[in-house]
């Protein structure tokens, strides 16, 4: 009887101490928003995954897919905005693919594509060859990393002269700084999007989508949809501000070859976080099953 005594006082200080953790790390991410990092915050924000059946989605339904997601209570007291296209340009769905959003960290594949453009992957920062720099920017997406290679290009002056050589519409984005921490970085999905089709095959591509993380398996999306049709087929930069949530990468589809895709959302900052990174990946999934209703 005193070991079992022993053993439950202890088991209930352990709980006590996981309590009081969670709770400040919680905190912490809702206040301190300029030590904000998507590698962080993936790891406080670790929601289930999302349920999944195992037919696909016809195309002709997916924009009523995607509307009973975003319809939901916790979910529609903002905007949100989404392109996917084939690699080809041709869409598969959009929604306010022009509205500037604050895209957070989604800023950082404009500035490491820049960079790709103006240095050989060889080069070095700091000792550090620019791929190398370029996997820690994106793959943890680093902010220091980020801000030390903009300065490195000279400013988003040099970034945007690097992507209009892309073919990206300098006036679909505002660069203020190369992390995506600022609330004055804004950007379309039709710029992210666009920015990804050119550099699928473009200078400097084996070094970008390297760098990017694939979900359920590397980086800051290691933690997410592990588990579904998206795991290891979904190829994309994660982006992380109070109140933003953003997704843009590749998906390697069976049916229509690799899809290219830009989902970003502005919520009320007091919002809870889990719920819509649910709602993000939730999307990502329909995308991954689409078919194409023959």
């Amino acid at each position: 009887m005193r070991y079992l005594t022993h053993y439950l006082s202890l088991a209930a200080t352990c709980i006590t101490l996981t309590l009081t953790s969670s709770f400040s790390l919680s905190a912490n991410a809702n206040t301190a928003i300029s030590f904000d990092n998507d590698n962080s915050l993936d790891s406080i924000e670790v929601p289930l995954p999302p349920p999944e059946s195992n037919s696909g989605i016809c195309s002709s339904n997916i924009t009523t897919a995607i509307s009973s997601i975003i319809d939901r209570s916790e979910l529609n007291q903002g905007k949100w905005a989404i392109l996917v296209q084939t690699l080809g340009g041709t869409n598969i769905y959009s929604l306010n693919p022009d509205s500037y959003m604050v895209p957070a960290s989604n800023m950082k594949l404009l500035v490491t594509a820049a960079a790709l453009q103006e240095f050989n992957p060889d080069n070095q920062i700091n000792s550090t060859s620019i791929s190398d720099w370029i996997k820690v920017t994106n793959l943890n997406s680093d902010n220091a990393h980020a801000n030390a290679l903009l300065s490195h290009l000279g400013g988003s002056q040099s970034v945007q002269q690097a992507l209009t050589g892309l073919g990206v519409d300098t006036n679909g984005y505002r660069m203020r700084d190369g992390s995506g921490l600022s609330h004055n970085n804004l950007a379309t999905p039709r710029t992210l999007v666009s920015t990804l089709r050119a550099m699928y095959d473009g200078r400097g591509h084996e070094v970008f989508l390297a760098s990017l993380p694939v979900a359920g398996i590397s980086g800051t999306l290691k933690h997410r949809l592990q588990q579904t049709t998206a795991q290891g087929t979904v190829r994309a930069k994660t982006g992380t501000l109070r109140g933003v949530k953003a997704l843009s990468g590749y998906i390697d589809h069976p049916e229509y070859g690799t899809l290219v895709f830009s989902i970003i959302t502005n919520q009320p900052i007091n919002q809870p976080s889990a719920p819509i990174v649910q709602g993000v990946d939730e999307i990502v999934l329909q995308f991954s099953k689409l078919t194409s209703c023959q």
